[in-house]
């Protein structure tokens, strides 16, 4: 607290006092917030008449943590040795548990519906190509990593002549699944598709189309499996 306030409080004690009537409970009165105002100057209490009361309250109560085992469970512990039969109650749980160790590659765990990793492109059953160059998916990439050029065919529907995917800058986001109102582009469940040279992650029409050929059986039971939740 500042010195203003307690030099103030000091004057203000004094005064009382040579003010205060000549009765003797005045006096005392009068004496004892005195001492308590120099007292306060050099304790620093949070009130200008001296500490707190005993029943005095904070706005936010601090509650202490206590011991709350008993003598019994004291007891128990030291001599009966119930944490060391809980320690050894765990460590034969996880024992005949099976493990959760997966040697991979040799094991694979499961793979999401909605996984997202190689790009493919996919076809009918009938073998005609699913895209048709609406390019809402080179629109709404946020890494632009993918390139589409199309032409019209004699019977008037569009088709792509390009489809690149440039696999160094996608970003994995799903967005191009997402808005292919065909379900042509997708992101396969092959997470191994790793390369020695940058070249070979730029992805072009005709290695899309391999990768959906490849994985098609495993692309249309992911679709079918989260179509409930869309």
């Amino acid at each position: 607290m500042p010195l203003a306030p307690q030099a103030s409080a000091i004057m203000l004690a004094r005064r009382q006092l040579a003010a205060a009537p000549s009765s003797t409970s005045s006096l005392v009165l009068a004496a004892n917030r005195l001492l308590a105002a120099q007292k306060y100057q050099k304790r620093g209490y949070a009130t200008p008449m001296g500490p707190p009361p005993k029943g005095f309250r904070t706005s936010r109560q601090v509650e202490w943590p206590g011991d709350k085992d008993s003598t019994l469970d004291r007891l128990g512990k030291y001599f009966l040795l119930t944490e060391m039969a809980r320690g050894m109650y765990v460590l034969m749980e996880q024992f005949f548990r099976p493990p959760y160790t997966i040697y991979y590659p040799f094991e694979k765990g499961p793979i999401s519906p909605r996984f997202r990793g190689e790009h493919a492109l996919r076809r009918y059953p009938s073998g005609e190509e699913r895209c048709i160059a609406c390019k809402l998916c080179e629109a709404i990439c946020p890494a632009q990593a993918i390139t589409i050029e199309a032409e019209e065919r004699a019977d008037g529907s569009r088709r792509t002549t390009r489809y690149d995917i440039d696999m160094t800058k996608c970003i994995y986001c799903g967005f191009c699944q997402e808005s292919c109102p065909v379900d042509a582009i997708v992101e396969s469940p092959n997470a191994e598709y790793a390369t020695e040279t940058r070249e070979e992650l730029l992805y072009n029409k005709e290695k899309l189309l391999s990768n959906g050929d490849k994985w098609e059986p495993e692309l249309a039971a992911a679709i079918r499996a989260d179509a409930p939740y869309r």
